[in-house]
């Protein structure tokens, strides 16, 4: 606590601040995505969606638009679901406890912690990316997290160590500054050892396997694909189709019967999750139109949920 008073981060947008909604919008984005990249992010959903009930009448396409490259987009799904729960079960106050948040869609265990703690002052732990770094390694844990009884006995130390309950400041404190240290510190790959206060008394760093600690995950196997963009345009209209692979959102379609091929626009490489993508996007033209496209006017693409793959294609028509 010491530590993060005087070098820890403090000036973040969803820092200094009990409003649960600003907390959980937070820790959702923050979820699998760097900071630098949550920032903007953020200021634009706080100025389309200030509070919890803004967000649950707001529609799922203006959802998806803003949430637009952020990428895993079934947080965005949950959260706009979460929001419309939080307005019927519990009008338009989130609750106050971990217990009773971790039963609203995407929110689990470490969110409703987080969300607790800081606004409320519950003692409770959370154990996201970064506290579960610092923690293995200062403790020496080396347990396989992907074992439900090591990640439940990791749970059980991170509360130990929690502040008492009586010291609900110290509590919201010592938690932020244990995600600081993760984040600013406690690197994956090449930890801040001599900036580390924690550094005399840390076990992997008293036996040199901080690198080794926690266990590496077991990554799937890279999936490679091909695929083939196309370009359908007509009196100043394009023809759009749902993704089948980003739920919620429009892409280009794909190849389909009756379609003519025209001259290719160019080329990109598009990842999602495990599967890396080598996109040709080309020029057109069709018959019969299929039942799941839709025409969109190119002057108000920006006003739908476009997929990360449809918008690199589409900037193959501006070069």
């Amino acid at each position: 606590m010491s530590w993060q008073r005087s070098h820890g981060r403090s000036q973040l947008p969803w820092q200094n601040t009990r409003d649960p909604y600003r907390v959980w919008l937070s820790e959702v984005m923050l979820q699998q995505t760097q900071v630098s990249t949550v920032l903007g992010y953020f200021a634009r959903f706080l100025e389309r969606f200030p509070d919890v009930k803004a967000l649950a009448a707001g529609t799922e396409d203006e959802v998806f638009g803003l949430w637009s490259g952020l990428g895993y987009y079934s947080r965005a799904r949950n959260m706009h679901r979460c929001a419309q729960e939080v307005v019927a079960r519990f009008g338009g106050e989130f609750p106050r406890t971990a217990a009773e948040l971790v039963t609203l869609p995407g929110i689990g265990r470490s969110t409703s912690a987080a969300i607790a703690a800081f606004c409320f002052g519950e003692r409770v732990a959370i154990l996201d990316g970064n506290v579960k770094r610092v923690l293995t390694r200062v403790l020496g844990f080396a347990g396989d997290m992907s074992s439900a009884a090591q990640e439940r006995a990791l749970w059980d130390l991170a509360t130990q160590l929690l502040p008492p309950a009586k010291e609900k400041e110290a509590i919201a404190h010592y938690t932020q500054g244990v995600m600081d240290m993760g984040a600013t510190v406690c690197l994956p790959r090449e930890p801040l050892c001599g900036a580390c206060p924690l550094a005399a008394e840390c076990e992997a760093k008293l036996r040199d396997i901080q690198r080794d600690l926690p266990p590496p995950k077991k990554r799937a196997a890279i999936v490679r694909k091909e695929l083939t963009l196309l370009v359908i345009r007509r009196n100043g209209r394009i023809l759009l189709t749902p993704s089948p692979r980003v739920s919620g959102f429009w892409d280009l379609p794909e190849m389909f019967s009756g379609v003519r091929l025209g001259s290719r626009l160019g080329m990109f490489r598009h990842a999602i999750t495990n599967s890396q993508y080598q996109c040709e996007v080309r020029e057109a033209r069709m018959g019969v139109r299929p039942r799941e496209c839709r025409w969109w006017d190119m002057g108000k693409l920006g006003e739908i949920p476009l997929s990360t793959a449809a918008k690199k294609a589409l900037r193959c028509l501006q070069n």
